[in-house]
């Protein structure tokens, strides 16, 4: 099959009657996502479950092993993942009784799914919000990658993710999802000009004076909750093991201690410290657009704003039960201590345009645990 006679969209076929998407470009939402995988454009194996379609992604689940590795790696062009491993492993884990990675160890886990994408389809990867909430750091490895997270176009072959928890020690398992996939055709770019009337029309974040620049910025609240001054949560320590597919269930008083607002709204982040904050600004994600907060700026200061930065369409959208959602965020200082400001800009929202809006939005009957949030930690943990 040329590239001309092949189907729009993978798994969707032009002649089979399905009505066509408005986009040509874009990400792909959920029943996009869903006419692939009967396509056998994106596999498993074992049969992929409804509740890991998301609005515009889909959840990976760890396999039945993984290696407890002594570096992180690329394969590089014209290798692979198998290829190397032999060179860094240090020995075998087997995840299918459950089993306990370790803070500051790095581990490498072959993911049930595999892609045999189409012609101009790729794809990206990011740590779910749970996991990123968690202080757990997970990338995407694919055969032949030269970067993490990235999925060229076409590609056949296996999935693996790269863990490394950070702050907590945590129990994983068979069928864990970690992390998750967004895929696109072609490469579609929000400009200012479409950012900026989307904000005049629908509000993308709170508040008269938005700050678009290749993307939309965001700030940090600092002045607390006006009862209790709270301003967020600092990761204790030598903490217990977080079981990362029970909901509700771990003390936060084990794992975090609160920190209160100061007098002059602002806070030093100490080196290597892990902090739950949230966005001054609320958020609001269009129907047919998704968002991906840029991890670290390194114009706005030393740290890093975010490990799981993907926006679901209808996150925080009036429609879809979320207004007044905000942002939360997963901050760590390097290097040196750093002030940090209520009001201060922390980082940016980049926005991609689907082909076209998904069936189910963020928050409608798919188990969101996070609309309509303000300052949460992960879903692991019973409500303060």
């Amino acid at each position: 099959m040329t590239p001309t006679d092949e189907p729009l969209l993978g798994g969707l076929d032009p002649s089979d009657g399905e009505a066509q998407p408005r986009h040509t470009t874009g990400l792909l939402p959920g029943q996009t996502l869903r006419a692939m995988i009967h396509a056998h454009e994106i596999g498993a194996t074992s049969d992929i479950r409804d509740e890991q379609i998301q609005p515009a992604s889909l959840d990976l689940r760890l396999g039945n092993v993984a290696y407890r590795i002594r570096a992180s790696f690329l394969p590089g062009e014209g290798h692979t993942v198998r290829d190397k491993l032999d060179q860094v492993v240090m020995h075998e884990i087997d995840l299918t009784k459950g089993a306990v990675l370790e803070t500051g160890c790095v581990y490498l886990c072959p993911l049930m799914e595999h892609l045999n994408l189409g012609w101009r389809v790729s794809g990206a990867a990011n740590a779910k919000s749970s996991t990123g909430r968690l202080d757990v750091f997970t990338r995407l490895v694919t055969d032949g990658a030269r970067a993490f997270d990235t999925i060229p176009a076409q590609y056949s072959g296996p999935l693996w993710a790269e863990i490394s928890p950070r702050t907590f020690s945590v129990l994983v398992r068979t069928g864990s999802r970690l992390n998750q996939l967004r895929l696109r055709r072609g490469s579609p770019v929000a400009t200012d000009a479409q950012l900026k009337k989307l904000q005049a029309e629908i509000g993308l974040v709170s508040g008269v004076d938005a700050r678009i620049d290749k993307g939309v910025g965001f700030s940090i609240d600092l002045n607390g909750d006006a009862l209790t001054g709270l301003v967020g949560y600092r990761a204790k320590r030598h903490a217990g093991v977080i079981d990362v597919d029970k909901v509700g269930v771990a003390d936060p008083q084990d794992f975090w201690e609160p920190v209160y607002a100061k007098k002059r709204a602002a806070i030093i982040l100490d080196p290597g410290e892990f902090y739950i904050l949230a966005s001054r600004e609320a958020v609001t994600i269009p129907p047919d657009w998704a968002a991906e907060m840029v991890p670290y700026d390194p114009l706005v200061g030393e740290f890093r704003v975010h490990y799981a930065g993907f926006f679901d369409p209808g996150f925080g959208y009036s429609g879809a039960g979320g207004a007044g959602s905000r942002a939360v965020l997963e901050v760590r200082s390097h290097e040196v201590p750093f002030v940090l400001e209520h009001g201060q800009t922390v980082g940016r929202l980049m926005f991609e345009r689907l082909i076209e809006p998904p069936q189910r939005l963020y928050g409608q009957g798919i188990g969101s645990n996070y609309q309509r949030q303000g300052l949460a930690l992960s879903k692991h943990f019973r409500r303060i």
